[in-house]
């Protein structure tokens, strides 16, 4: 009997239901975070901390806008051509908005965080790193952003131990960390849950986020 031909050798694996995650590094950002330093931590001083997803640490209100100053329009300015840069109609066409913005700063200090959460009723979510606390050099400081993977924990339920033998198979039914680093934007779509690990460094950390509806 003739040997068939290994079936493996026609089979084709297409990546679906990608989820897209933008880096983006801001021009000039050095002279803009030590203005954003300085603005933020003067806020904190005169203005309590909100209560959402963070686990310590100072959140501001949502009026950033309001009072960060030149920098921080110059920065929305910037996350909102990303947006535009990233939206498109059902046939793959540019499709420009008019975004409704919504911001506001964060300072972790050793041990501050943030739960896992989402961002309802927006499309785009972004965070900007003013000050990464030194975790941009030394992974050991922590306060990596984590990302859940939106597929749910279903692939890792009955055998956690293995994954499909595809590019991002370990990924599935996990989360991905990323290292924060001043200077730099992450934008990903606002229903990926997500969060931010412990920061335990001396130093302190201070981002900006971002939601655009």
């Amino acid at each position: 009997m003739a040997q068939t031909d290994n079936p493996a050798t026609k089979i084709e694996i297409q990546p679906l239901f990608a989820t897209p995650v933008a880096f983006a590094p801001l021009p000039k950002s050095e002279a803009i975070n030590a203005t954003l330093r300085e603005t933020i931590l003067a806020r904190s001083e005169n203005h309590p901390s909100t209560a959402h997803s963070n686990l310590g640490g100072w959140q501001s209100s949502w009026d950033l806008p309001e009072w960060g100053g030149d920098e921080t329009r110059y920065l929305l300015a910037f996350v909102r051509q990303l947006a535009d840069k990233f939206t498109a109609d059902r046939t793959g066409q540019p499709a420009p908005q008019t975004w409704r913005l919504n911001a506001w700063a964060n300072i972790n200090r050793a041990g501050h965080g943030n739960e896992f959460h989402t961002h309802p009723g927006c499309m785009w979510s972004a965070v900007y790193y003013v000050d990464d606390g030194g975790a941009g050099e030394d992974p050991s400081l922590g306060g990596e952003f984590e990302i859940q993977d939106p597929r749910g924990v279903a692939p890792a339920m009955y055998r956690p131990e293995i994954v499909p033998a595809v590019p991002d198979g370990p990924s599935m039914g996990a989360s991905e960390v990323i290292r924060p680093a001043a200077g730099t934007v992450i934008m990903f779509p606002s229903w990926l849950s997500h969060a931010v690990r412990p920061y335990t460094g001396t130093g302190t950390r201070i981002s900006i986020a971002i939601n655009l509806s």
